[in-house]
């Protein structure tokens, strides 16, 4: 093992890393600093946090306040884009690790630390997330990652290692269910979930209604968009963190935002999990509905291929690379026009743009109506598809030739 003396620790307050804690003291000879990000995951999960760490060992715990940072400067961004990731996942976990880490690491650097360390598996995709950012922030500290590292294996023998060495805790045998929450979303795994012929359950929702057991009216939302960002909300100025907590409000009363998927992790197996992301689902749609109005096609299949790309870096801990942050300039510079007013429909689980207005709008009725009009001559067509399908021509003449 490497020779640390301080070792700066991402604290979440659960079971692992609070075993974690006296397992670097022990294996480590080190002293050990809790770093605990408020990325919005709630109150009741940072309540008693501070104590909590230092009743573990910690001789210091660090709680940073992230959560506008996270939504102006890593969802915004990243919402440009439009990246989704295998066409379903809004990403909420994913993009909540880039600033987690990176406040992690100025935490360590700030008090003198030669030492990072994560409480991620080694089975899933959070470790390459943390040590992807710690490598492109901060190479030359040392990174600890006990699941790769100790031998308990199991919650059973986690809650008996802190039993043995009476550190308290509230954590019990009966959690079936791995959560991830943040501003952006919550994520539940494991239990019935694990085989997929199970049906999800109750159980597996936290933050939304079931859109069966949704209001039976309708109720609509209005978002105000600026260079490709939500700044206000039915008629009210609202930060980017006041928008989501308001829209994460009114779509989880609709049952808006819920995906049940099995998705490809970076490490190479499949997982499945149950995704509530209300509020991004909402702010997603309505970006695309301005964007609809406003990007020519070529600009607009331009800007997908930018979210693809995008959506497989976010996934896979790429966002302190130099492809990352062209990707989201080039996002930012098409998103320059993308302003405008879109009214949202919110029922049983579905949000649908109803209304739409951009000052930037190449909409224009004159061309696009079906009655009569004074501004196109469809004689002109004729001669463009010539043009456009004169390769096709070729092709099929040298054909007839052979």
């Amino acid at each position: 093992m490497s020779k640390v003396s301080k070792v700066v620790l991402a604290y979440s307050g659960g079971l692992d890393t609070s075993a974690i804690i006296p397992w670097l003291k022990e294996n480590y000879d080190c002293e050990v600093i809790a770093f605990v990000a408020d990325v919005g995951q709630g109150e009741e999960e940072l309540v008693g946090i501070e104590e909590k760490a230092l009743a573990s060992g910690a001789s210091a715990c660090y709680i940073a306040d992230l959560k506008e940072e996270m939504v102006k400067d890593y969802i915004y961004p990243s919402l440009k884009t439009g990246a989704v990731y295998e066409g379903k996942y809004l990403l909420g976990t994913s993009m909540a690790r880039p600033i987690i880490a990176k406040a992690q690491v100025e935490c360590a650097l700030e008090v003198g630390a030669d030492a990072l360390c994560h409480g991620c598996t080694g089975k899933g995709n959070d470790q390459v997330r943390f040590e992807s950012a710690y490598a492109a922030l901060a190479p030359q500290l040392t990174v600890i990652a006990p699941w790769r590292e100790w031998d308990l294996r199991s919650r059973e023998a986690l809650l008996d290692y802190l039993a043995e060495r009476k550190i308290p805790t509230t954590a019990t045998l009966e959690k079936i269910y791995s959560r991830d929450a943040n501003a952006w979303h919550i994520s539940t795994e494991g239990g019935v979930l694990e085989n997929t012929w199970n049906q999800s359950n109750e159980l597996c929702w936290v933050w939304t209604k079931d859109p069966e057991d949704a209001p039976t009216t309708p109720e609509e939302v209005s978002v105000l968009i600026e260079k490709g960002e939500i700044v206000a909300v039915d008629g009210k100025a609202m930060s980017p963190y006041e928008a989501l907590v308001y829209l994460n409000k009114k779509g989880a009363e609709h049952g808006v935002g819920r995906i049940d998927i099995v998705e490809n992790r970076l490490v190479g197996i499949k997982s499945r999990g149950c995704y509530e992301t209300p509020g991004g689902t909402i702010m997603m749609e309505a970006l695309r509905a301005v964007e609809q109005l406003v990007l020519d096609k070529e600009s607009f299949e331009f800007r997908e291929s930018i979210g693809l790309k995008a959506s497989h870096l976010i996934y896979d801990g790429r966002w302190f690379t130099p492809l990352c942050r062209s990707l989201l300039a080039a996002a930012n510079e098409l998103a320059q026009d993308v302003n405008g007013e879109v009214v949202l429909k919110l029922y049983k689980g579905q949000v649908t743009a109803v209304q739409k207005r951009s000052p930037n709008s190449l909409y224009s009725e004159e061309f696009a109506t079906f009655g009569e009009d004074e501004v196109y001559d469809h004689s002109h067509a004729g001669g463009f598809i010539r043009l456009y399908s004169l390769a096709s021509r070729i092709r099929a003449l040298n054909e007839q030739k052979k």
